[in-house]
């Protein structure tokens, strides 16, 4: 049987400069938290760790964890999420932003691709640049865990053991841009409308 690997959606943030929460943000008739865990559902990540914060978030398909110290950035939530994934017998778990509405499900099936060849830790890369999403298998979860501070997530454990790192391209997949902004949201909407007429 394949080793199981979890997801976690980290959808904790107010969005300050959004002036909205970015869980809760509408796009194609979705939030970006339920777009999030769509996406990592597709991808085959089960179960999905979705981490929230500063508004309460329900999914069905997922389980809702709150992080209390969601104000202190990013690390915090990854570090709720993979608290929550030790009490399950994932053996890797793919890490998601809620805020990267245009990352593609096929990004999520490459990297669990690159586990099943051997990699602990891979990173979908967009014409050669390492972004998110993040794969990391659950031997590495305490030394990420631990450092895990601030906003940067798990990138101070990527920067530490670099040789650990298996970059999967994903540039033709889908685009990592964040939504920080209203003028992103305004880009990403736009991106994202042309997308669904494409496939239809």
């Amino acid at each position: 049987m394949a080793e199981r690997v979890a997801g976690i959606l980290l959808a904790a943030g107010s969005g300050s400069r959004l002036g909205q929460p970015k869980a809760l943000v509408e796009l194609g008739g979705e939030t970006l938290a339920q777009r999030g865990v769509a996406m990592l559902q597709d991808g085959g990540a089960d179960p999905v760790i979705l981490v929230t914060g500063a508004v309460p978030v329900t999914i069905p398909e997922a389980l809702a964890v709150h992080n209390p110290d969601w104000s202190t950035g990013m690390g915090s939530s990854l570090a709720t999420g993979l608290h929550a994934l030790a009490e399950t017998d994932a053996e890797a778990a793919v890490v998601a932003l809620a805020d990267q509405p245009l990352v593609g499900a096929e990004a999520v099936r490459r990297l669990i691709a690159a586990y099943a060849g051997g990699a602990s830790v891979a990173v979908a890369a967009y014409d050669g640049k390492p972004r998110n999403p993040v794969l990391i298998a659950r031997g590495h979860w305490p030394a990420v865990i631990e450092l895990a501070t601030g906003d940067a997530g798990a990138r101070a454990f990527l920067r530490a053991r670099p040789g650990l790192v298996t970059q999967v391209e994903c540039g033709d997949t889908g685009s990592p841009d964040d939504v920080d902004t209203a003028e992103d949201l305004a880009r990403v909407r736009g991106v994202a409308t042309v997308r669904s007429e494409e496939k239809s």
